[in-house]
């Protein structure tokens, strides 16, 4: 492994890894690759085997266990229902139910301090691709219930084709400065980021700074793997930690990691607890650990539900070594 996680392939390799990622995000984004592969009898059982290792469960009471977890080991947590492209009003409605149930299950498991979670939200989950007007009035009607409750609220970032509609939505809750609480996600790889970054930094909420997973052109986004996308994340992290914004510094790169610890400690931020680092579950757990012991905030994101298809083949994208990974849990021995 070199020092950012990415493994040491040979040379004459590298090629046919990165058409594998690639196909892999592409194949994340086919709404009917997910429809077969989530609903068929048949595979929905090797689904399941490959996903576990990424997601905390099936059920609202499945994730607040796993978070009672993340916070027993000193991690702050972010819970996250998952699911995307809804195309149908009365589900997107009932989807939004689910994110109020999980609202309530955090207040409930938190009234004697026991949980410190955050919940994460796609727009087009809850009704935006139907209509922005539908995505907003239910992205606000879970974010006021998340305030009333203490709550935080992050939005996620979607493929670029979605950027204006869901930086244009969190614009519109701030609007309201009783919705302090909602956050929003910003990938480096988006060429736009460089204009967008400085916008958003503008309300007050938290930002979560990513490399981004989607699958997207050159002209708009840089390559998952580039020299470019790892100066880019610096350049934008160093930009909000000195800054003092809240943000979330959501890498598994070790080497940026090490960068911007280093750099929090010698601009003497390490008290300020503006920042935190963040992890996904079943993948960067030790370094998050490591984070935490040196005293460093820390935040493990754990995801749940039954619509885990783009999800989990966008993690194997990133790494797809993951792919040999993947093909062990199929095989494996099922307790």
């Amino acid at each position: 492994m070199t020092n950012n996680n990415q493994p040491t392939f040979p040379a004459e390799w590298r090629a046919l890894v990165d058409q594998a990622a690639d196909v892999l995000r592409e194949l994340a984004l086919n709404e009917e690759a997910k429809a077969r592969f989530c609903n068929d009898p048949a595979l929905r059982p090797f689904m399941h085997r490959v996903a576990r290792r990424y997601v905390a469960g099936q059920t609202t009471q499945d994730v607040v266990e796993r978070v009672s977890q993340i916070n027993a080991r000193g991690h702050a947590a972010s819970a996250e229902y998952m699911g995307e492209s809804c195309r149908d009003e009365s589900k997107a409605n009932a989807e939004t139910e689910v994110f109020l149930a999980l609202i309530s299950a955090i207040r409930d498991r938190s009234a004697d301090g026991a949980l410190n979670c955050s919940v994460s939200l796609d727009l087009s989950h809850i009704g935006s691709v139907i209509d922005p007007e539908l995505g907003f009035l239910n992205a606000r009607k879970i974010a006021c219930a998340a305030a009333a409750s203490g709550c935080e609220v992050m939005i996620s970032m979607e493929g670029s084709d979605r950027a204006d509609n869901i930086y244009r939505t969190y614009a519109r809750l701030h609007a309201d400065p009783a919705l302090e609480n909602v956050g929003i996600t910003v990938p480096a790889k988006l060429h736009r980021s460089a204009e967008d970054l400085p916008k958003l930094m503008a309300y007050p909420g938290r930002i979560r700074l990513v490399k981004g997973a989607f699958l997207e052109p050159a002209h708009i986004a840089y390559d998952r793997s580039s020299p470019e996308l790892a100066a880019c994340y610096r350049h934008f992290a160093v930009k909000l930690l000195t800054s003092e914004h809240k943000c979330s510094i959501a890498t598994h790169d070790r080497t940026i990691q090490e960068d911007l610890t280093n750099l929090i400690v010698q601009q003497g931020l390490f008290e300020q607890r503006h920042y935190e680092f963040e992890s996904l579950i079943g993948l960067g757990t030790e370094q998050l650990n490591g984070l935490h012991k040196r005293g460093f905030p820390t935040r493990e994101y754990a995801v749940y539900g039954e619509e885990y298809f783009l999800y989990v083949l966008n993690r194997i994208a990133e790494e797809p070594v993951r792919l040999y990974q993947a093909l062990v849990d199929i095989v494996a021995p099922q307790e």
